[in-house]
């Protein structure tokens, strides 16, 4: 399974809140939504918060086995 556990650790280490990417980086609810239930986001949306955050897509999301 796909989980966006490292997006969390990412933003907190880089300071950014869900709140700045739906202000400032205009990131839907509904994509935060889905991220925080480790539901599906396009390549797009995981390219754009790459370039958000200045990181690797591995910062973002992470693979661990199914249980």
């Amino acid at each position: 399974m796909i989980t966006f556990s490292s997006l969390w650790e990412t933003m907190k280490k880089k300071g950014i809140s869900t709140y700045t990417h739906r202000e400032k980086h205009e990131i839907s609810s509904e994509t935060i939504h889905h991220m925080k239930h480790n539901k599906s986001v396009t390549l797009t949306k995981l390219n754009e918060l790459c370039n958000i955050l200045q990181c690797e897509v591995w910062e973002i999301i992470k693979y661990e086995k199914d249980k």
